[in-house]
């Protein structure tokens, strides 16, 4: 008889520890997928921030090609005003 309830006490610690695995498991498993959810958010606002850079630097290039335009037309017509006056 006591041997009988000591497998049934096995029995039941077994079946309890499986239990107890298993939800742990779910609890794991859903956390797992909200910092999933997290990290696609983060990575969607890196790349939406990364594009707003890219496009910052394309008008910071536009415009700089501008001012060398301009610097250039400066320099040439400062030098037609220096021979003008030499």
């Amino acid at each position: 008889m006591k041997y009988f309830s000591n497998k049934l006490s096995i029995i039941i610690l077994v079946a309890f520890f499986f239990t107890a695995c298993s939800n742990l498991s779910n609890d794991v498993e859903n956390k797992l997928n909200k910092l999933k959810n997290k990290t696609e958010s983060l990575d969607s606002a890196i790349n939406k921030e990364l594009d707003k850079v890219s496009i910052l630097d394309s008008i910071i290039n536009d415009e700089s090609k501008k001012v060398r335009k301009l610097d250039s037309l400066i320099n040439k017509n400062s030098s037609r005003i220096d021979s003008a006056f030499k």
